[in-house]
C-alpha cells in the first residue's frame, strides 16, 4: 500500500510538471467569445485567441515591422514583376520606376496574407488599368498571422511613406490607401500616420472583433469609404467612413455560398469599379434601411472608382450580379 501511495504521488507530480505554465491574460483585443475561427486569404481556418496574453506581448516585442515589412512597387512599366523599395535605402527608390508626380496606391492585405494574396492580385492590375499609378503592396506577412499586429504594421508603413515622400517630393493628397479585413483598419492607421492629409482611404470589409481604439475612422483621409460585404461575421456591421456602402444588404453576396466568399467580394467590387465604374448606390436614411435594402432617400453615389468623392457622406445600398460583371450599373 505504501508503495502504491508513493507511486501515485510521483505520477501526480509528473502530471503537474507536464502542465503548461500559466500564461497571464493582460487584456482583450475584442469583446465577445475568447476563441473563434478566422480564415486566411486562402480559406484556411485558424483558431484565434482574442485575449492578449503575456506570451502574445512577448511576440509583439520581438516583431519589428520597420525591419520586417516589405514594399513591392508595381507600375505600368513593371506591371507583373515588382521592384523592392527598402526603408533607408535611397538607391532602391532611385533605381525604381516610382514617380513622385504620379498618384500612388498603397495596398495592405489581411490576416495571414502575403504579397500574393487575392486582394493584391485583383487590385494591382485594376489600379494600373485605371491610371498611371505607383502601386505599393505592403507585405506584412511576417506579422499577419496575429491580426492585432496590423496596428504596428500600419504605423510602420506610414513611416515608410513619410520617408519615401521626403526623397521623391510626393505628397499625401496623391495617395489612395486601401486595406482588406484587418488590413482595412490598417489602411486607416497608415493614412493617419502619413504626414499631411491622404486624399482617399478605402476599407474593404474591415474585420469585426477589433479594438475600438484602432478602428477605421472617417477622419483618416480627406475622403474615406468602406465597402461592407460580410457584416456581423468576418466584417464589421457599423458605418466607419465618410461613406459606407452595403452591397446586397452587406451579407449573402449573390453567387457566394460562404462567409469568406462574401468577404472577398469587397475587393472584387472595388477592382471592377476601378476598371469600369458602375455600382450605383441608393442613399439610405439609416443603417437598418441599408441592411434590409429598403432605402428610399433621393440621391445616388458610385461605389469605389479611382477618384475620391470628397465632400460626400452617408450610407448607401446597391445590388450586384452573382458573376462578373458584378455591377448592375
Amino acid at each position: 500500500m505504501a508503495l502504491l501511495k508513493v507511486t501515485a504521488l510521483v505520477l501526480c507530480a509528473a502530471f503537474v510538471s507536464a502542465l503548461p505554465a500559466e500564461d497571464p491574460v493582460l487584456g482583450r483585443w475584442s469583446e465577445g467569445l475568447r476563441y473563434d475561427y478566422m480564415e486566411d486569404d486562402a480559406g484556411t481556418p485558424h483558431l484565434v485567441d482574442n485575449w492578449l496574453k503575456l506570451s502574445d506581448f512577448e511576440k509583439l516585442a520581438r516583431y519589428n515591422p520597420d525591419a520586417s515589412n516589405r514594399y513591392h512597387l508595381f507600375t505600368r512599366r513593371n506591371p507583373q514583376i515588382s521592384q523592392p523599395l527598402a526603408l533607408n535605402n535611397v538607391q532602391s527608390v532611385q533605381n525604381s520606376n516610382f514617380n513622385g508626380r504620379s498618384r500612388t496606391a498603397v495596398l495592405m492585405h489581411g490576416f495571414a496574407g502575403s504579397v500574393t494574396s487575392g486582394f493584391n492580385t485583383v487590385l494591382v492590375p485594376a489600379f494600373l488599368a485605371a491610371g498611371d499609378y505607383n502601386v505599393i503592396v505592403v507585405d506584412w506577412s511576417a506579422g499577419s498571422s496575429w491580426g492585432p499586429r496590423a496596428v504596428e504594421a500600419g504605423q510602420a508603413a506610414g513611416r515608410f511613406i513619410n520617408w519615401l515622400n521626403g526623397i521623391t517630393g510626393s505628397t499625401a493628397n496623391l495617395y489612395t490607401v486601401v486595406g482588406y479585413s484587418v488590413g482595412g483598419h490598417g489602411a486607416g492607421i497608415i493614412a493617419r500616420t502619413i504626414n499631411g492629409n491622404v486624399g482617399y482611404v478605402i476599407g474593404c470589409d474591415p474585420a469585426d472583433r477589433w479594438d475600438n481604439q484602432w478602428l477605421f475612422r472617417p477622419s483618416d483621409g480627406l475622403y474615406t469609404e468602406v465597402i461592407h460585404t460580410n457584416v456581423g461575421n468576418i466584417g464589421m456591421r457599423q458605418p466607419l467612413g465618410d461613406v459606407d456602402f452595403y452591397p446586397n444588404g452587406g451579407v449573402n453576396m449573390p453567387g457566394c455560398m460562404t462567409a469568406l466568399c462574401d468577404h472577398y467580394r469587397s475587393y472584387y467590387y472595388l477592382g471592377e469599379s476601378l476598371r469600369t465604374g458602375g455600382f450605383t448606390g441608393r442613399r439610405c436614411s439609416n443603417l437598418n434601411q441599408a441592411l434590409s435594402g429598403s432605402c428610399n432617400q433621393s440621391g445616388t453615389l458610385r461605389l469605389g472608382g479611382p477618384n475620391p468623392k470628397t465632400g460626400n457622406s452617408g450610407i448607401f445600398h446597391l445590388t450586384t450580379n452573382p458573376l462578373p460583371p458584378f455591377s448592375r450599373g
